[in-house]
């Protein structure tokens, strides 16, 4: 037996020799142990991002920025996290889709067991051979085209899903400094209307103006405090659900910094629609048909078939001799040619360049759908502070005036206090319809609105 397995091993060791695949580099067993991927840079990456950047990237417990915000966000978000992973699969499937089968290897014994000469041992044949698929068509390098695209595709959906929660964030930002703008709102009118509760109360006890006034005063101090607990509520929640996305039950920072009114200026639909091919969610569809593409070559590649060869040694117990044995098995294309499965590729590559043009004309709708909301609300924005927020202003200090002179009642006064208070309300209102629609814009051209100014100014030569 000794001079079979010496002879065994030179022929196991070749036969390895010729099936290692060129140029390829083994990697040992542990390296791929479950110690060893939990201290992997690229899990530990992802899995432990929170713990690694809680310092640098802590919460601040004053002043909230947008920037703080989208670092967050990056760093935290549960969503990001998972597509991040899966871009980390994906590059995993791409190495184990360029990997060539293992050779295989088995023992046979014949001959045992029988009657007379062929009873026990005495007749038995031995054989040890290492086998070895080896596929043709290059069916190894076309699993990796598509391996690899399906490595740019889950690239692109986690940048496309990184700008979704940006975007989400950033209007989540924006609706808490909507809610600080509300909340400072009524704490004025809360103090105006208690104000001026004081102030005919005092008439009405000098006998100089009718108790009815001091009951609307009353009544209107009362909607204002509701108002006001109302417009603390919604800041609350507002700050609950911005801290969310980064994975925070109860917000620690003490209040938003953002400058409302800084809307910019208008900028053209056509300045944008050149910038909004470069969305990942669109970009994605030309991989995902190249992807197909490589789908089908690979089907093609699975009809011709492949053919394992072998090698061994036969050991003859009954007369003390051994011998090599060779083999090679070649399958025969009589019924399955993978003609379904080259059908199915060729119809899957038909259909993703017909979802790439749905996606496009859905694209464009959103787009045009989105700049006009924008539009209009910049509009609003604009034609409010310009025109109709002095009107207000100036109507409430005529009315104030002329009731403390005695010219007219309080209820010219509280109508005027109402439009004013309302029209600055739907000012704020406008400035944040404004930024939400403006970011809405971003996510689809992939960039901010001053990025793509800036790109435009310097494609004209304006720079």
């Amino acid at each position: 037996m000794k001079y079979i397995k010496d002879h065994m091993s030179y022929l196991l060791l070749a036969l390895l020799m010729g099936c290692t695949q060129p140029g390829s580099q083994s990697t040992p067993a542990s390296e791929y142990s479950e110690n060893n991927y939990l201290h992997d840079p690229i899990v530990s990456e992802s899995t432990n991002k929170s713990s690694q950047d809680a310092t640098s990237k802590a919460e601040p417990n004053g002043i909230l920025t947008l920037g703080d915000v989208l670092a967050l966000t990056l760093v935290h978000n549960p969503e990001l996290n998972i597509f991040s992973l899966e871009t980390r699969a994906a590059q995993a499937r791409e190495l184990q889709a360029g990997l060539w089968p293992n050779p295989e290897i088995g023992v046979e014994v014949e001959n045992v067991g029988g009657t007379g000469e062929l009873s026990g041992f005495d007749g038995a044949e031995t054989t040890l051979q290492l086998s070895q698929l080896i596929e043709l068509g290059d069916k190894s390098q076309k699993r990796k085209n598509v391996a690899s695209f399906e490595k740019e595709l889950a690239n692109l959906d986690y940048q496309n899903k990184r700008l979704d929660v940006f975007s989400d964030a950033a209007k989540a930002f924006i609706s808490v400094l909507k809610a600080q703008e509300k909340l400072q709102l009524s704490s004025e009118l809360l103090k105006l209307s208690d104000e001026s509760f004081q102030i005919v109360e005092k008439k009405v006890t000098a006998g100089k103006d009718s108790p009815v006034e001091k009951n609307r005063a009353a009544v209107a101090l009362a909607n204002t405090k509701m108002s006001y607990h109302e417009d603390r509520q919604n800041l609350d929640y507002a700050r609950k659900q911005l801290a969310s996305f980064w994975g925070q039950n109860e917000p620690l920072f003490e209040r938003a910094a953002g400058d409302m009114e800084n809307i910019g200026p208008l900028l053209t639909l056509e300045n944008l629609t050149g910038r909004l091919k470069l969305n990942p969610e669109y970009t994605r569809w030309e991989s995902e048909i190249k992807k197909n593409r490589a789908i089908l070559d690979l089907e093609k590649s699975r009809a011709i078939g492949d053919i394992t060869i072998g090698a061994g040694l036969r050991r003859f117990n009954e007369s003390d001799d051994n011998a090599f044995v060779f083999g090679v098995s070649i399958p025969l294309p009589l019924s399955d040619r993978n003609q379904g499965a080259k059908q199915e590729a060729v119809y899957n590559l038909a259909k993703s360049r017909e979802e790439k043009k749905a996606a496009w004309l859905k694209l464009q709708n959103e787009f045009n759908q989105t700049y006009r909301e924008y539009a209009n609300s910049f509009h609003q924005a604009t034609s409010l502070k310009n025109e109709v927020l002095p009107a207000a202003i100036d109507m409430f200090n005529a009315a104030t005036k002329g009731y403390e002179q005695g010219k007219i009642d309080y209820l010219n006064v509280l109508d005027a206090q109402r439009t004013l208070f309302s029209t600055k309300g739907e000012y704020v209102n406008a400035l944040a319809e404004c930024h939400i629609r403006k970011t809405e814009l971003e996510r689809l051209i992939g960039q901010t609105l001053e990025t793509t100014e800036l790109i435009e100014k310097r494609g004209t030569g304006h720079e």
